[in-house]
């Protein structure tokens, strides 16, 4: 038997999925599980050894993407295909690669393409979207596994980020920190650039400790611009490194530094300390899933929303001070 999963389109969404999947794979021991996923997130599932293999999917959504996909998946006879994503369009694309069984939630007016459609439960509104996943495979009739979320990294991928380090002349013998001051969903989920400036001139004068910034290559004037207000400056990554590469990176980070962002919970898969920075979402719903982690947000009256860009004054980031987010440092450092 084979049964294709389609992956959530963001990374971290990716990330907090792994868990459904792996329970998906415990009910169908014999089955070959494969992943089909957008070209950004294909990566993250390389290394799980219950994972037969990833099917990269075109990033635009246009008719002629859709039916190169429509290609590609028909190619392996799938027989059974599950949707982790709510989208109408991923339906589509399974009905038309005419995979007999198609499993999902039943939303976004999709509901006759599937032939097994999931009610989406009132109470899955307010869980973690780990849970949210694992919902659906409940509701299947299937059994789930007790959740973690992981990040199998092979030796030589450790090696390789350790060696890049060396190479920049970091002191694995003093602390290292990622700041990660993107996130890809918009500025409304962004600490201010100076104010991670500020924390990193403390990281630094305080517990003597090496500073990396990371992020897209679309991120790299943000990186500019924290490292404006800084004398010293720190090592700048931005864009610089693959997906695996970056999580070799972050392995051997003592702390990680960001807003909420799918860089958060690829951190927190690989069990490193994350002090993550929330603004205008809910970190019981998208927060780091496990532990070492802590979250720093402030209660604000039009919190929360699902905006992209603040409309007002940005105040649930704004009221976040360097200092508080310092001393939240101190417990992991």
């Amino acid at each position: 038997m084979k049964i294709v999963v389609r992956a959530p389109n963001w990374i971290g969404d990716s990330i907090l999925a792994v868990p459904a999947t792996y329970s998906l794979s415990k009910n169908f021991p014999h089955a070959q599980i494969w992943m089909a996923a957008k070209e950004w997130a294909k990566d993250l599932f390389t290394s799980h050894d219950f994972i037969k293999g990833v099917i990269p999917l075109p990033e635009a959504n246009d008719l002629k993407s859709l039916r190169d996909s429509v290609q590609k998946i028909k190619k392996f006879h799938f027989d059974i295909g599950v949707l982790l994503t709510n989208s109408f369009s991923s339906a589509l694309l399974f009905y038309l690669a005419k995979i007999p069984e198609r499993w999902g939630y039943s939303r976004d007016g999709r509901g006759l393409l599937l032939t097994r459609g999931i009610a989406l439960k009132k109470q899955e509104d307010c869980s973690h979207q780990v849970n949210y996943y694992l919902d659906l495979i409940s509701g299947l009739g299937l059994k789930t596994s007790p959740p973690k979320i992981c990040f199998p990294l092979t030796q030589e991928e450790k090696e390789q980020a350790k060696e890049m380090l060396l190479s920049l002349n970091i002191d694995l013998r003093r602390p290292l920190i990622i700041l990660n001051p993107g996130a890809s969903y918009g500025a409304a989920k962004r600490w201010h650039p100076e104010k991670y400036a500020e924390l990193a001139i403390l990281l630094q004068e305080r517990k003597k400790a090496d500073i990396l910034i990371t992020g897209s290559t679309d991120e790299a004037e943000l990186a500019e611009s924290m490292t404006s207000f800084m004398t010293k400056k720190p090592l700048d990554l931005t864009g610089k490194t693959s997906l695996r590469l970056f999580a070799g990176l972050i392995s051997h980070t003592d702390l990680f530094i960001t807003n909420d962002s799918g860089p958060m919970h690829i951190a927190n898969a690989l069990k490193i300390p994350v002090i993550a920075i929330f603004g205008p979402t809910d970190p019981s719903l998208t927060g780091p899933f496990q532990e070492p982690a802590a979250v720093i947000k402030k209660d604000v009256p039009c919190w929360p929303c699902s905006y992209r860009e603040c409309p007002f004054d940005h105040r649930c980031m704004i009221n976040i001070d360097p200092e508080e987010v310092f001393e939240a440092c101190q417990k992991f450092l």
